[in-house]
């Protein structure tokens, strides 16, 4: 806006000194060794600028094609980066449609010229593992530059773990010590080779670099949480009594307040003839709001002097009377216990619910104890054609 006043400003003072210009024309008189030079001084100012224009072009034609001459020497090299940023677009394409062996032939003919030569080789080799070829694999992550370590010892131990070369993967795994501080894709690698493992305790000592990073929900947290307890629990029992208390004093106060771990605590001591803690752990397991693994338990350890966790097993018939597991439990106590008729009906029940040919062929034991021959026959005969 100024610049176009300014202009203004000139064709106006123009207009106005014209007039005077052209009725005192003036001269401008030159003088250079053989020559003389004599003119207007409206010619001159015309030849002036015309000079000053020439000179101008001139310059800006010299200045654009000393650039074009020099930058032609470097096109051949824009022509290879272009082609490298055509052939990483082909192959990131192909990994989207999961075509792996057009991906791994683009990604590598995009590597040499590309950007970021590291995005090229790391796609190559992925498309190079589900293809099955580990060796090109393992080739293409080795000429990934160095600074890019971590990345590369983290992928390579993913693909070992999908491999099933555990081991390995482990080895590659620990360099990372995998903690609350670790990245996300660290842990959640972490946590299935170590439940490829079946490595319950390190597992144990992941559980609140999971819970803090939120990889799981509060559900799956639940369930992998009580996986690992019993797991542990149950590894314990196979090795000593002093390992399975100090498995158990290991959880917490809220672990061990669950009925599934105290009903697994009351079979492990019961292995180890401590018979009574057993019993008590089960009652402790039975008067909880979920209580259903303690039935599954109980008619593996209780005997017929455990008069009072009978008979709180069958206080629970009111809330659990349409549980299979709580009626097969129950017919379990009633036929140790003698109780043939009871264990008949409790039986006949659980047939109705939860049709089964386990739950039959008891069914049809119960019956012939009992002198019913005819309903025993129709009993096996449902539990032989009966579909589990």
């Amino acid at each position: 806006m100024i610049r176009s006043l300014f202009y203004l400003l000139i064709v106006l003072m123009g207009l106005c000194l014209s007039p005077y210009l052209i009725g005192n024309t003036g001269y401008v008189y030159i003088a250079a060794w053989d020559y003389q030079i004599e003119t207007s001084v409206v010619f001159a100012s015309l030849l002036l600028i015309l000079f000053y224009a020439v000179l101008y072009l001139a310059e800006s034609a010299f200045i654009k094609g000393l650039s074009l001459l020099l930058g032609s020497r470097y096109l051949p090299q824009k022509w290879r980066n272009k082609a490298a940023k055509k052939h990483t677009l082909q192959g990131a394409l192909a990994l989207a449609e999961e075509d792996w062996p057009q991906a791994e032939k683009a990604m590598l003919k995009g590597a040499a010229n590309g950007e970021l030569p590291a995005l090229n080789l790391l796609a190559a080799a992925r498309a190079a593992h589900q293809q099955g070829k580990p060796e090109t694999r393992d080739t293409l992550l080795d000429q990934v530059d160095p600074q890019h370590g971590d990345s590369v010892k983290l992928a390579k131990a993913r693909y070992l773990l999908q491999q099933g070369e555990l081991a390995q993967a482990r080895i590659l795994l620990d360099k990372f010590n995998p903690s609350s501080r670790s990245k996300p894709a660290i842990i959640r690698l972490a946590k299935e080779l170590y439940l490829a493992q079946q490595d319950w305790q390190a597992l144990k000592l992941l559980l609140p670099a999971i819970t803090k990073q939120k990889l799981l929900d509060e559900q799956q947290l639940t369930q992998l949480s009580n996986r690992i307890n019993l797991s542990l629990l149950t590894d314990a029992v196979a090795h000593s009594e002093q390992e399975l208390d100090k498995c158990w004093h290991w959880l917490s106060r809220q672990e061990r307040s669950s009925s599934e771990l105290m009903s697994q605590y009351a079979l492990g001591l019961h292995a180890f003839g401590r018979h009574e803690d057993a019993i008590k752990w089960l009652s402790k397991a039975l008067k909880k709001d979920h209580p259903e693994p303690a039935f599954v338990v109980l008619p593996k350890i209780v005997t017929v002097d455990d008069t009072e966790v009978i008979k709180l097993l069958q206080q629970l018939s009111s809330g659990w009377a349409d549980d299979s597991d709580y009626l097969q439990s129950l017919a379990k106590v009633q036929l140790l216990l003698r109780e043939n008729k009871a264990a008949r009906d409790t039986l006949e029940k659980l047939c109705q619910l939860h049709p089964t040919r386990e739950h039959w062929s008891a069914f049809a034991h119960a019956q012939e104890q009992l002198g019913d021959t005819h309903g025993a026959f129709l009993s096996y005969k449902k539990a032989a054609t009966c579909i589990d």
